[in-house]
């Protein structure tokens, strides 16, 4: 049977399953929700170039994930706490402490996760969930979920329209954003922020292992073919459905695990992008017209 016509049942299986199932539909609204936020934090992330800084956030959650569900709390709630007292910390590390940041964010890093395996090993029942916030499992979410990851987006879009020219002259010029009388030190701590709870929306679709990939890899791709940080963030949010609901479509029909298939699928749509790009780079190059030199 041709690949084409294989590819083409499994889509179809699919769409009849997102009509008539409920779970896959509020999967569906996760996944947008998350775009958004994706497409709002990850160009900043990658034009700040601070993924060594959103990674070190992303993996500190563990441990306020592990001590939430020790005393019996909501996981998330505990990752929403752990990853802004973590932005903060390495936001306040980042810019008094530039010598030694590397280390300090790592082992923050490291010992986030540490704290959390080890709570989570005094709480009974905990390996499937543990799987889950690991490496996402979309399909699980509920609707308290998906209000929380709402809640979070809105929250995000109202400080972005309000900040959006202080965040944009910090991200490309902070001494001349100093300059300017723009407290520029205020709002790169705001901005890890963002990348808190933007961690938090994102680790239910690809896990705490994966999420930085659904962070940066939409917005890395936009980054290559738009120029203003608005295109870039519209984009990105667009790629980020278009790679996930292509993921969560693909990993249907094998029942492969979702949060992995998504990322996989993203970095098969950065390589597709790079390739592309330096196509055009080079029909371009062919197209310029010779420029010889006029003397007198």
């Amino acid at each position: 049977m041709p690949t084409w016509t294989i590819g083409t049942g499994v889509a179809m299986g699919f769409i009849e399953a997102l009509l008539t199932q409920p779970f896959l539909q509020q999967a569906a609204l996760g996944i947008l929700l998350a775009s958004v936020a994706s497409g709002l934090i990850g160009p900043f992330v990658v034009v700040r170039r601070i993924g060594y800084l959103a990674g070190g956030i992303a993996h500190s959650v563990l441990g306020g994930m592990g001590v939430a569900w020790y005393l019996g709390a909501d996981p998330l709630a505990g990752a929403l706490v752990a990853a802004l007292l973590a932005a903060l910390v390495i936001g306040w590390v980042n810019l008094r402490l530039h010598a030694d940041e590397d280390m300090l964010i790592g082992a923050l890093w490291a010992g986030g996760m540490a704290v959390g395996i080890l709570f989570i090993a005094q709480t009974e029942g905990y390996r499937t969930d543990l799987f889950g916030y690991l490496f996402g499992n979309i399909l699980l979410a509920d609707p308290g979920v998906l209000w929380l990851m709402a809640a979070l987006d809105v929250a995000m879009l109202v400080v972005l329209v309000v900040f959006y020219r202080q965040f944009v002259a910090v991200c490309f010029d902070p001494e001349f954003a100093r300059l300017r009388g723009v407290p520029a030190g205020f709002f790169h701590i705001l901005l890890l922020c963002l990348v808190a709870v933007t961690v938090v929306i994102l680790v239910q679709v690809s896990g705490l292992i994966l999420l930085i990939a659904l962070l940066s890899l939409p917005a890395a791709i936009a980054g290559q073919w738009v120029r203003s940080l608005g295109a870039m963030m519209g984009l990105a949010g667009a790629l980020a459905a278009f790679g996930s609901y292509l993921g969560l479509t693909v990993a249907w029909g094998p029942d492969w695990p979702v949060g992995a298939t998504i990322v996989l699928t993203l970095c098969v749509l950065f390589a597709v992008s790079v390739l592309a790009r330096g196509v055009c780079r080079r029909l371009l190059r062919r197209r310029r017209p010779d420029e010889t030199p006029t003397g007198p």
